[in-house]
């Protein structure tokens, strides 16, 4: 079966989020699923049978990601395999993606609402910042600091993080040449810092929409490796766009 690694919300190879990409031949185990995403040992591995898509990272499956589902996306149609208007069977639903003339992927994913929350007992310890708000989503818990440099330079204690009952935790700030910044911690799923994080844009985009005025914005991810997300807020609805790039392919034993 053929495996590839492709580096997603980039169109620059080693930036961005690198996902593993196996097209099944036919069913296997979840937990040969799992073994695999733990032998790649990336963020997300993903797994498409037919239309049906799941993800794993290194330790667990998780009901959605973005950048592992971009990366399936532009393997499809960097291969020739598709064209068009793509759906995929997965954990949150159907999720729709299509492809512009411009080689841009765009997602249409489930907004997560967020709502305020008390600072949780530990939080600004384990951040070593002082949060501006918090709130909770679905998923994860999102944090606004007062500025990008702020989110920038943040050192956080992961292992403290993993107190937090969420996800992950998103650090978030009004950006200097994006309209927002982020940062994504998730050591309860085995990612202590995941690159850039599309299913954290699902709350981040009606978070910063709401506070911004507008529903199309543009959010940068402040990992090491840098990311760039659009993304526009329509309802109970977000679109995720952004670029891949196919950094490895080739041919995974049973």
């Amino acid at each position: 079966m053929r495996l590839f690694t492709v580096d997603a919300f980039t169109d620059t190879a080693f930036k961005g989020n690198p996902a593993a990409v196996c097209l099944l031949d036919s069913p296997v185990t979840d937990r040969w699923m799992q073994s695999v995403a733990n032998e790649m040992s990336l963020s997300e591995t993903a797994f498409l049978l037919g239309d049906s898509l799941r993800w794993f990272t290194p330790a667990v499956e998780v009901t959605l990601c973005g950048h592992a589902t971009l990366a399936t996306a532009h393997v499809l149609y960097s291969t020739g395999v598709a064209t068009g208007r793509l759906e995929f069977k997965t954990a949150s639903g159907v999720l729709t993606v299509n492809r512009s003339a411009d080689d841009m992927i765009t997602m249409d994913f489930p907004a997560k609402q967020v709502t305020p929350v008390p600072v949780p007992p530990g939080l600004e310890k384990a951040l070593g910042a002082a949060p501006v708000r918090v709130g909770k989503s679905a998923l994860d818990l999102l944090v606004e600091l007062e500025s990008e440099e702020s989110v920038r330079s943040l050192t956080p204690d992961i292992a403290a993080l993993a107190a937090v009952e969420a996800r992950g935790v998103i650090v978030t700030a009004r950006g200097t040449e994006t309209d927002f910044v982020s940062r994504f911690f998730a050591p309860n799923v085995g990612v202590p810092e995941d690159p850039v994080t599309g299913s954290a844009h699902c709350a981040l985009s009606p978070y910063w929409s709401a506070r911004l005025g507008r529903n199309s914005l543009v959010g940068a991810q402040l990992s090491a490796r840098g990311g760039i997300v659009r993304v526009r807020h329509e309802g109970d609805r977000v679109h995720l766009a952004g670029h891949a790039v196919t950094v490895m392919s080739g041919t995974l034993h049973l």
